[in-house]
């Protein structure tokens, strides 16, 4: 087992500034060639208190303004233009990075693309549901509508 502390969030893992615990293939074959995370040292420590000083001035601001956002997040079908084949099928697949794009040209607000998070690959035309992780316990579900370009 390898100690490590992320910098960044992984998913099902911890969030920025956490110390964990994890088998040592996927420290070195995953978290930290993706810097995820670096080693635990004794000099470590020190980092752990100035990535979670990062992390919270990166969260938004307060619990309302948050909540705010999964208000418009929400209310709002977030349409986006992609080629399409003659069946509906996409040319590859819609990413986070196109959802972030979306939000912020629908005039809703801005997203980071690694809080977005798709449960399945969206292929095809049609109504999909993404969510978005607006703060560590506050999630808001957003509606896609996947349409062909013309």
């Amino acid at each position: 087992m390898s100690k490590l502390i992320l910098t960044h969030e992984v998913s099902g893992l911890g969030s920025a500034g956490d110390v964990v615990d994890v088998k040592n293939g996927y420290a070195r074959n995953y978290l930290i060639p993706q810097g995820f995370a670096v080693s635990w040292t004794r000099g470590g420590e020190k980092q752990v208190e100035q990535i979670k000083a990062a992390r919270t001035a990166r969260e938004l601001a307060t619990l309302e303004e948050a909540q705010d956002l999964k208000a418009k997040l929400e209310a709002t079908k977030v349409k986006l233009t992609v080629k399409a084949g003659a069946e509906g099928r996409l040319f590859g697949s819609v990413k986070t990075a196109d959802v972030a794009s979306a939000v912020s040209a629908a005039g809703i607000g801005t997203l980071d693309k690694r809080k977005i998070e798709l449960p399945n690959a969206i292929k095809v035309v049609g109504e999909h549901e993404a969510t978005v992780r607006l703060r560590e316990d506050l999630f808001a579900t957003i509606t896609l509508q996947v349409v062909a370009a013309k």
